[in-house]
Parts: C-alpha cells; sequence; structure tokens
C-alpha cells in the first residue's frame, strides 16, 4: 500500500525547476548529489508556508517520520516514494554540490556580481535560484567592487573578468555554461538547449540558436524598464521560467497564422 502523503519522481519531476516545485529537503548525511532545488535538513524552517517533499535514501522512516511531523505543523509535506534512489534509477537530473559554494550563517550561498545585469547576470541567477540553492542571495555593486564585496561578505564572485574567479566565461563558454557542467546538468536536455541561446546571446554570436536573438532582445529590453537590479532579476526570473518550460516541453512546436485556427466545417457537395 502506497504511503499518505507520497509524490511519486515522476510527478515531481514535473515540478523541478519551476516557480511552483516546492521546497527539496534532503534528510541524507552530507550527500554528493541531490534533487534540483534542493535545501539542507536542517534550513527547512524557511520552507514554512509552502509546500515540501522530504528525500531520503529510500522514502523509508526517517522520510515518513519527518513529513508526520512537519504536517502536524501544519506544513504541506509530501515524502518522495523510494527515495533518492527512485530518483536515480529514473534517471532524472540531480546536482552535484563539489562546487556549492560554503553557505553562510543563514543557511543560504551568497554571490556578488556587477550592477546592471543584461544576459549572463540573470540566467545564472535564475539556474541557481531554481537548481542549486533556491535560498541563494544575491549582491549587485560596481564592477570596480566585486572582488572586494566577495571578501567582506564571503560571497562568490561571478561573471567577473578576474584572475581566480571560478564563475566566469572561458574559452567560448559564457558563464552560464560553467555552470551547467559544474553543477552535473549538462544532460538536462531543456538546460542545454538554454545554454545555447544564453551562450548566443551573451557573447554576441546569434547564430548559436535561432532563439539567441530574441533573448537578447527582452534582456536590454528588461534592463531599460528596471532602474533596480533585484527588480530587473525578479522580472527576468519569469522570461527564464517561460524560456525553461519552452525548452522542456514546447521546444518542437511551430506556430503561424492559421496553425491555431479552428478547423473549417466541410461544405456540403
Amino acid at each position: 500500500m502506497p504511503a499518505p502523503n507520497a509524490i511519486s519522481a515522476d510527478k515531481l519531476s514535473r515540478l523541478v525547476g519551476t516557480a511552483n516545485c516546492p521546497r527539496i529537503v534532503d534528510l541524507r548525511d552530507s550527500p554528493a548529489r541531490v534533487l534540483p532545488g534542493t535545501i539542507p535538513a536542517d534550513r527547512h524552517g524557511a520552507a514554512i508556508g509552502g509546500a515540501v517533499v522530504v528525500v531520503d535514501q529510500d522514502g523509508g522512516t526517517a522520510a515518513l517520520a519527518a513529513v508526520a511531523v512537519l504536517r502536524s505543523d501544519g506544513v504541506a509535506a509530501e515524502v518522495l516514494e523510494g527515495g533518492f534512489a527512485a530518483w536515480e534509477a529514473a534517471e532524472l537530473p540531480t546536482v552535484a554540490l563539489a562546487h556549492l559554494p560554503p553557505r553562510r550563517g543563514d543557511g543560504r550561498t551568497w554571490w556578488v556580481t556587477r550592477s546592471r545585469p543584461k544576459v549572463d547576470r540573470i540566467a545564472c541567477p535564475w539556474l541557481i535560484r531554481r537548481f542549486v540553492d533556491p535560498l541563494a542571495r544575491f549582491l549587485f555593486v560596481a564592477p570596480a567592487e566585486v572582488l572586494a564585496v566577495a571578501a567582506r561578505e564571503r560571497a562568490e564572485p561571478f561573471d567577473v573578468a578576474e584572475a581566480g574567479v571560478v564563475w566566469s566565461h572561458r574559452d567560448e563558454k559564457c558563464t552560464f555554461d560553467i555552470m551547467v557542467e559544474a553543477f552535473g546538468l549538462t544532460d538536462h536536455g531543456p538546460l542545454a538547449r538554454i545554454a545555447a541561446i544564453v551562450r548566443g546571446a551573451d557573447t554576441d554570436r546569434l547564430d548559436v540558436a535561432p532563439e539567441a536573438a530574441g533573448l537578447l532582445a527582452i534582456s536590454l529590453g528588461l534592463s531599460r524598464s528596471h532602474g533596480d537590479d533585484h527588480e530587473q532579476l525578479e522580472a527576468g526570473m519569469v522570461v527564464y521560467d517561460a524560456l525553461y518550460r519552452w525548452a522542456r516541453d514546447a521546444y518542437a512546436e511551430r506556430h503561424n497564422w492559421s496553425s491555431h485556427q479552428p478547423a473549417r466545417a466541410r461544405t456540403p457537395a
């Protein structure tokens, strides 16, 4: 008999990477790989008020007990059926944690980059919040201050052309490419499609993907529509959420003036 308050790997996979994904709490000790969007077990309090999915290795007693406790507190909690083992067996995407920056005392990773973002500096925060650390904090500062602020606030610098910065352009790859690779997400088809579009838009190689020119136009428009970088980031999250759903579910769909017209009734002979 299936456990009550459980969610299957297949159903959860349709929520992962979207704005509607529940907080995913992993109970395993120091895992090397986790489900996208996972937060540490000792930080699940940050999920109160929203839905939670609890993961252990096999969907056993530890996860069931944690769900029962959370539900007693009024949290809409579910256990992942079969735990991480079932997710991995279904060959669903996982995130490698080897390159995740240390979390600050508030349980969040902190990141810092140049102000007035355009493409990469919106795409990377979207990737981090949707797949790596939903609680991540982003700081935008003047270009000359990025490394100083990074050192002072123990924040991870990204998309900065400075020696020693891990998260930056490398050869023909942009920062988004580097993050997708480092976090072990290159085999996730939708992100591979988005990576090509971001790379084309961010490096002035609009031939890389047909959609790159459109993303560049939208990114430049967002930059000019928002004077505050954090407001722009929130607006950009919606853009990349839509791009992800296209890359996952609609990339093969075509549209023209007549493709969505209702079928015409046949005229009697």
